[in-house]
């Protein structure tokens, strides 16, 4: 059996997990297309079948420990996981102040701890072969704060200490941990259809590119085990540092 990868957080097929995941077939991995939409991840995995690559559809929910495990395991199936790339945790906005405990908790659930969930499940496989990528999806909000994302910036925050913390402990392992810092707004199709004139207002070259990051995921993946990055911090060449 071949090497799998598996992508979970994958939405329309004009986004991250989508660019990720036809990166990962262009590397001769069977593609397993995880997300909760079952129409979503169908189309992403089609379009790569339909382009001479493998994929597999399976919905998956990041916050739910046997569906985590379930897809980690139809993928170990096919053949040993590879690469993991855990593209979880939409952008959250609110007031703390008039924020419900169980909105700040969904979103932490979805954008850390599923991270940990699935990092789990991975590295159970990874560690007995010493050998594999694991990435994880940050943001702005992972390397600071601002108002009206306290949600967001403390699971963006948490996930970014949790790949840390695996990238030691597993690292002498023989396992490659990343962190992938998008620090800016995606050239994707939720931004330019949710918040349309935000992106016209950036202009060209205000977004970042999905083929840019993916090719970034790709540079990770590749990376010979002496000389690993923990992590990257990608934005758009017109970006305020």
């Amino acid at each position: 059996m071949g090497k799998t990868a598996i992508v979970i957080g994958v939405g329309a097929g004009e986004g991250l997990g989508a660019a990720v995941c036809r990166m990962a077939a262009s590397e001769g991995l069977h593609v397993f297309v995880g997300g909760r939409t079952e129409a979503k991840v169908e189309g992403v995995a089609d379009e790569i079948r339909a382009a001479g690559g493998q994929a597999t559809a399976v919905v998956a929910d990041t916050t739910d420990e046997a569906s985590v495990t379930a897809f980690v395991e139809a993928a170990e199936a096919q053949g040993p996981v590879d690469l993991a790339v855990f593209n979880a945790g939409n952008n959250m906005p609110g007031n703390p102040l008039e924020m419900e405990a169980e909105y700040f908790e969904t979103c932490w659930r979805i954008g850390c701890f599923g991270g940990f969930l699935f990092s789990r499940e991975v590295l159970r496989r990874m560690v007995p072969r010493g050998t594999g990528t694991l990435l994880l999806t940050g943001a702005s909000a992972s390397m600071r704060g601002k108002p009206n994302f306290a949600a967001f910036t403390s699971a963006k925050a948490g996930l970014r200490a949790l790949g840390q913390s695996l990238a030691r402990e597993f690292g002498p392992q023989g396992i490659h941990v990343g962190h992938v810092v998008v620090d800016g707004g995606i050239d994707g199709y939720r931004l330019k259809t949710r918040a349309p004139e935000f992106a016209a207002r950036l202009g060209e070259g205000g977004l970042i590119g999905l083929d840019g990051l993916a090719e970034s995921y790709r540079f990770l993946y590749r990376q010979p085990r002496n000389a690993w990055t923990q992590e990257l911090d990608l934005r758009t060449h017109k970006e305020q540092y």
